[in-house]
């Protein structure tokens, strides 16, 4: 059997320490368990019963380091004892080395201990009776039971309340661990739903101001640069009020008054005259219908970003607006003429695309974007937005509202 020598903690070292002192005390006044004309005494005298007495203080300095050798040791010095005239202190450090033997020792120690114990203390009872017939051969039972099966079960006891706190706090750590997980996951979310606002009611107006200062700087024209500079301003205007909404959003408590109201599909007809406004020919086709808020939102942003990226990317052309609810679900359909354009009129960050796929997937929905034969028949093409988003039983999709 291995034997750990790693150096004992210092409590252990001083159980050893009081348990040495205190065995000397005693022999030292004369005192053991047993008279030294017990026949039980084989070794008469009072020098033998300090081997047993060391050897189980040097156990205790294993108690914890190395459980099973102090304990097995220990029961060989305890079996020496009783041939002596015995120490009260060398009985008392081996309950402790019982004790420390469940406690500290591995799983299957801790649980065969007591179970060993218990039929000791049992045979202990009963064989002395059975053999000699009078009841203070009970009493040898009980001895062994008060050195043996006491303090293992006792150790036993200890070692599942100890075990249980340890389950405990570790179900602590880990349910904290998930809260911060779920904190964060929150918190990433929020800035993402943040970042599509941002994106879908800023980048519209500044795309705007973008293009048309373009157009006021290149042309030398005052009719036509008083044109833009007035588009200018609204979009500014605009810009600047939407802002400000998000930022009231964002402090909460820090204004009294209350944020603008979510936009909705009644919207939609002000936000196509408004990419009208900008210089897009833009159609909106569409049928009165009624949704979920999560759902107006995600197809009126589906349907803004849209007409964005057409003002900064499209050829000229028709710009078309579709809109119905068919089977459950919102068809959102946004085509602009495609090709034709050597540069955008304005940047992009193709974020846009990014945030109106997000707008469809929390909402359990379809999203596709891309190229496709212009279905006039033409045989151009166009660019076509294209999201299928579902209306049944989403009061309580996760969306942005």
């Amino acid at each position: 059997m291995a034997v750990r020598l790693s150096r004992p903690p210092r409590f252990d070292a001083w159980i050893a320490l009081a348990g040495l002192a205190g065995g000397l005390l005693l022999w030292g006044f004369g005192l053991g368990v047993r008279p030294a004309e017990d026949p039980m005494v084989l070794f008469g005298g009072r020098w033998p019963l300090l081997v047993p007495l060391a050897v189980t203080a040097c156990c205790e300095l294993l108690r914890r380091t190395a459980p099973r050798t102090a304990l097995l040791i220990g029961t060989a010095a305890l079996a020496a004892d009783t041939m002596t005239q015995g120490s009260i202190a060398t009985i008392v450090m081996y309950t402790d080395l019982m004790y420390a033997a469940v406690v500290y020792g591995t799983p299957a120690t801790a649980r065969r201990l007591p179970k060993i114990t218990g039929v000791l203390t049992v045979a202990a009872t009963l064989v002395p009776y059975a053999g000699w017939r009078v009841p203070e051969a009970l009493l040898i039972g009980l001895v062994v039971g008060a050195v043996t099966f006491a303090p293992a079960s006792t150790g036993l006891i200890v070692r599942n309340h100890r075990d249980a706190a340890d389950a405990a706090r570790l179900r602590a750590e880990q349910t904290a661990l998930l809260a911060e997980m779920d904190r964060t996951q929150a918190v990433n979310q929020e800035r993402a739903r943040m970042a599509r606002e941002l994106h879908d009611v800023v980048a519209n107006h500044l795309s705007a101001i973008a293009i048309h200062s373009t157009a006021a700087l290149s042309l030398d024209e005052p009719g036509t640069s008083r044109e833009a500079l007035t588009v200018i301003r609204e979009n500014s205007v605009q810009g600047l009020s939407e802002m400000r909404r998000l930022i009231g959003i964002l402090r909460e408590g820090a204004d009294d008054r209350e944020p603008a109201a979510t936009p909705t599909l009644d919207g939609l007809a002000a936000l196509v005259e408004g990419a009208r406004a900008n210089g897009l020919d833009a159609r909106l086709d569409t049928e009165p219908c009624s949704v979920p808020a999560p759902v107006e939102l995600a197809a009126y942003r589906i349907v803004q970003e849209s007409l964005t990226n057409a003002l900064k990317h499209a050829a000229k052309g028709r710009v078309s607006v579709w809109l119905r609810r068919t089977d459950g679900t919102l068809d959102v359909r946004v085509t602009s003429p495609y090709g034709g354009r050597d540069a955008p009129r304005a940047p992009g960050s193709g974020a846009g695309l990014v945030g109106m796929r997000e707008r469809a997937a929390l909402l359990g929905g379809t999203f596709d974007a891309g190229p496709e034969k212009d279905p006039d028949g033409t045989g151009g093409k166009v660019w076509a937005v294209r999201a299928s988003l579902p209306v049944t039983d989403t009061d309580s999709a996760p969306g942005d509202a």
